[in-house]
Order: C-alpha cells, then structure tokens, then sequence
C-alpha cells in the first residue's frame, strides 16, 4: 500500500512538472517581447511563474516530508509621496507611482540570486521527475524523500557563502559576458534601425522615440561597465532649458510665433536631438558593435561547440551505434582506445575557447566605448552644466559648514576661554592672601586648558583631520575604518596624491557612508579605492538590510550635494535584504611626486 500511494505520488509530482515547461516559454515569450520594446510583460511572467514554485514546495512538504522556506528576497517598499506630492526614483520626478512600482518589482523579481536557480530548476526538473516513478519503483518510499531534498537545493533558500571562483568558473562567466554583450548590442540594432526610419519618415515624432531607444543604449554601457569594468559615461548635450517668452507674451521660433510654448519646445528638442553627435554615434554604433562583437564572439562559439560535440560524439554517442563515429576534421573512431587519443584534441579545443574569454569581453566593452562613450565637447557641455546645477548646492553647504563651525567655536572654546580668564582674575586675588586657593585654582586652569585643547583638536579634526595631511587619503581613511565599530576591509592604493580639497571631499564621504552603515545594522563593510582615467573612484559595500534611498535621507543627499561641487558622482544600489553598494566617483589629477607620502595599501582587515 505504501509503495502504491509513493508511485501515485510520483506519477502525479511528473504530471504536475511537465507545467514548468510551460513557465520556462511564457518567460521567453515576455523576454522576447522585452527585446523588442514591449518591457512591462517580463516582471509579471517572472512574478506569475513562481507561482507554480510555491505549489511545488508545498507538494515537497505534504508528499516528501521535505519542508522547503521561501528563498526570495523581502519584497520593495511602496514609493513615499514627497512633500509637493511627487515621487521620486533617484533623480527623476513621476506624478503618479506606477512606473517606480513597475521598476522596482521588475528589479527585485530578476536580481534575486532565487530566480536563476528557479529557472534552471523549471527546466530540469521535467527531465528529472519523468524518471521519478521508475526510481520509486525500484528504491520504494525513501526515493521522494530524496527527490525533495533535490528540489530544496534548487527553489529552497541557500546560505550566502563566499567562495572564490576557479579559472573555468571566471571565464565561463566572461563568455556569457561576450554573449551578453552580444545580445544587447542586436537590440540596440533593432532600435537604432527604429530610430533612423522614424527620423527620415517621421520627424516631427523623432524626439520622443530617440529619448526612449536611449534607455536601451544606457543599458549596454551600464552592462559593459559592470561585466568588464570598463566605464562608458553618457555622452549627451545637456537638453535645453524651457523658452523664454517675449515681452508681447508670445514664443518666438525663427520667423514664427506661438501663443503656447508646446511647439517651441517641441522644436527645441528636436533641434537638440538632431544636432548632437551622439545621436548619430548612436545609429553608427549600433550597426558597428554587433558586427565586431560577434566577429569576437564567434571564435569562442565555434571552439566550445566543436570541443564539446566531439566529446559528446566520443563518450556518449558512439557506445549507442555499431559503426564507427568521427567528428568534423578528425578520422573515424569505433574503439575506446582511438577516443581516448581524440579526446585531449577535444579538451585543447575548449581550454583555447575559454582561454581569451575575459580579454575578448573587454575588447567588445572598448569598442562599443569608442561609439558610445562621450566625445571631449560633450564631456565639457555636460561638465559644466552639471557645475550651474550643483554650485546653489555648494554655496548652501559652505554656508551651513561655517555656521556649524561658527557654532562651535562660540558654544565651547569661546566659553571655555572666558571661563579660563575669570579664574585668571581670581588666582591673581588670591595669590598674595590664600596661596593654597590659588593653587588648586591654577590646578584647575591646567585641567581646563587640556579640556580645551582636546575639543580644538576635535573640531580641526573635522575641518581638515591632520592624517589626511600627512599620510594621504588611503591611510586616512584605513585611520577612519580602524575606529569604526564595523569589521572593515580597506583594498586598494593610488599612484600619488589627489588635490587636497579631493581628499577631504573623498574622506568624509567614506565617514559619513561608514556612519550610515554602522547606523542601519551593518556588521562588515569593504572599502575598494582605485584611480584611472582621470577619476577617483571609491566603493563602499556594506552586509545591512538594503533599501537605503536618498530621496528618504539627509545624509545621502549630504553627500550628493558634497560631491557636486567636484563634479562627483554617488551611485548607490541598495536592494531590499541587502547588500549595499555605493560607488562614489570624483574627477581630478593625481600628483605622482616621489616626495608624497605613501599612499599603497595592500588589502586588510580592519
């Protein structure tokens, strides 16, 4: 009775799995559909397919006695309304809150590490549990048992373990970067081909649709950026400012006047659109990066598919067949012995396709940067609108800084010096008539005079710490992770020495960012510093709970606002469950003086 109800089970947990192949199509269809333009059907197919998950761990649990939790990262929070009944998403505003709502369960439904592993299960697990009811038979009751320890391992939570990657493990990675990049490049074929019909057939409609492909070549530079670490900044002309009536209230455009400012802005933005080079950069690379991509990505394509059919034909083709097998290039093979001897050409073949993969990847993310990385023209129109919009910034926080200082000064040493004076007067009095007084009096000016000299310390410290001026930015900042509470790793160096008021821009943002982490719970945090192509870079990585907005905290836009009188960048993802990332990037010269203090650091731990 008990080997009947386990193949009753069995029969039912096949009949239930063939479903998964359904999910694994209507998740192709909407990435499909993504490819193309139609991006809100993606993030609720992925949202609908787990679904069948949820049913799959609770069957586990009746039938299997396994009981699986659910592996999926909190959810995102709800947008807040601001003040003046907005939202906000970074620096962008939306009166109502669908499209952020959109964006982040979209985000949170692909970045969990839960959806890849659910994926691959709903293709496995078909294969898997046809042969389940063969198994039971033979095995009997105890073999659910092990088919459901099999399906937590896949759509069960896992323990975040750290682990270092072995040499197939990174170039297998950088070939589904290639492949990646790949893909992306021929979506941005598609869309520049839209883009350049739309501008010849229908101009008057251009902007819009130019302003939206742009999202699609965004993603390439964002995806190239974070899987070979080469940087493609956005290379756009700031957009024009609204149009200013004239004194008759009318809008003028050329010869024309409007009475409303549509068209005027209307025209201007088409102007702005036409007239940047990198719209055209755009097109030009977008029929350029998928040729040369796939002219580095085919070698690798063809070396792993040739290593691994041989093998496939040599191991696992040829035991099934009578007469001899052979594969492409090589002789006939009907013995173990003649595969064996074939079988290190098949090996050699793989080694060479993975071998490059990194430095191929890299190439595809260079050359894609020579067509949509900024020109110097552009990089100097967006510089300096950015420094128009952040100088009101700056102006408010200098002004604050010496209103905190001025505060400071006043409300400690200020009082303590007065204080100091009057007992001055009363040792003078004493001195001839109660010298004894006099004395624990003048004990007590020594005492306050070191109390004195330890809040100076303090608030030059925040001014300008003295370390930062002897030791330079690394080993300040190795000082700030030494007192902090957290377990802190500092890597990193810097050929010389940044401009001085860099540094002290560089390190109170790691001291602030360090403050928050310590303030939201965090426990470890690592501190990366690098230096290249005329950019300071630090990222700070923290194992909090995540969610950190800057919409939502003074101190983020603190150092938004600190940042943007350098030019600077914070860049910040912070998922919900954590980790919390940001990168924080600073334009200057490097001093590489001999003289300078060393400023190399290995990696530590703090």
């Amino acid at each position: 009775m008990t080997y009947l109800r386990a193949l009753g089970r069995a029969l039912a947990l096949a009949a239930f799995s063939l479903l998964s192949w359904v999910d694994v199509v209507v998740e192709l269809i909407a990435f499909a559909l993504l490819c193309v333009g139609l991006v809100f059907f993606l993030g609720p197919a992925v949202e609908w397919t787990r679904g069948r998950s949820t049913k799959a761990r609770a069957l586990a649990a009746r039938w299997c006695g396994v009981e699986i939790e659910v592996p999926y990262q909190p959810e995102p929070p709800e947008p807040a309304r601001e003040r003046d009944g907005w939202y906000r998403d970074g620096n962008t505003l939306y009166k109502r809150v669908f499209w952020i709502r959109w964006q982040r369960r979209l985000t949170w439904a692909l970045e969990d590490p839960a959806a890849g592993r659910e994926f691959t299960w709903q293709l496995l697990n078909p294969l898997v549990t046809l042969l389940l009811p063969v198994a039971v038979l033979l095995g009997g009751p105890v073999v659910l048992r092990g088919y459901g320890q099999w399906t937590r391992w896949w759509i069960g939570p896992r323990p975040v373990v750290e682990h270092r990657k072995n040499w197939v493990h990174r170039h297998l990675e950088s070939f589904g970067h290639q492949a990646g990049i790949l893909a992306l490049s021929l979506v941005q074929l598609v869309f520049s081909v839209w883009q350049f019909v739309v501008i010849v057939g229908a101009l008057p409609v251009a902007a819009p649709v130019v302003l939206w492909s742009r999202t699609i070549t965004d993603t390439l530079r964002r995806e190239a950026g974070n899987w070979t670490g080469v940087r493609i900044p956005r290379p756009y002309l700031p957009p024009p400012g609204l149009p200013v009536p004239r004194p008759d209230g009318l809008f003028q455009v050329g010869k024309q006047l409007y009475e409303e400012p549509f068209w005027p802005v209307q025209h201007a933005r088409s102007r702005w659109i036409l007239r940047d080079r990198a719209t055209w950069r755009d097109l030009a690379g977008g029929g350029l990066i998928p040729l040369v991509s796939l002219a580095l990505t085919l070698p690798t394509f063809v070396l792993l598919g040739w290593g691994l059919i041989g093998l496939g034909t040599l191991w696992v083709w040829r035991p099934f067949v009578t007469s001899p097998v052979r594969w492409v290039f090589l002789p006939e093979v009907s013995t173990h012995l003649g595969a064996l001897a074939q079988t290190p050409l098949f090996l050699v073949a793989l080694v060479a396709g993975l071998a490059p993969t990194t430095w191929l990847a890299r190439q595809q993310a260079l050359f894609a940067r020579v067509w949509l990385g900024p020109t110097e023209s552009s990089r100097l129109a967006h510089r300096v609108e950015r420094l128009k919009q952040t100088r009101a910034d700056v102006t408010i926080t200098q002004a604050a800084e010496l209103r905190r200082i001025e505060r400071d000064l006043h409300d400690g040493i200020q009082s303590r010096l007065v204080a100091m004076g009057m007992k001055l007067g009363a040792v003078e009095a004493l001195v001839d008539t109660d010298p004894a007084a006099a004395k624990r009096l003048a004990a007590e000016l020594r005492s306050a005079s070191s109390e004195a000299l330890t809040e100076l310390r303090v608030l030059i410290r925040g001014i300008h710490p003295p370390v930062l001026s002897e030791r330079g930015l690394v080993d300040a900042i190795r000082a700030l992770a030494l007192d902090s509470p957290l377990k802190t790793q500092v890597t990193g160096s810097l050929p010389g020495r940044v401009e001085e008021p860099v540094e002290a821009c560089a390190y109170f943002t790691v001291s602030e960012l360090l403050g928050n982490a310590a303030k939201h719970g965090s426990r470890r945090v690592s501190i990366e510093i690098g230096f290249a192509d005329e950019l300071l870079t630090l990222v700070v990585t923290d194992d909090g709970k995540g969610g950190a907005d800057p919409a939502r905290g003074t101190g983020l836009r603190g150092i938004e606002r600190r940042l943007g009188g350098f030019d600077g960048r914070l860049t910040l993802t912070s998922p919900i469950g954590g980790p919390t990332r940001a990168t924080v990037e600073i334009p200057c010269q490097i001093d590489p003086e001999p003289s300078s203090p060393k400023t190399s650091t290995s990696s530590e731990t703090v």
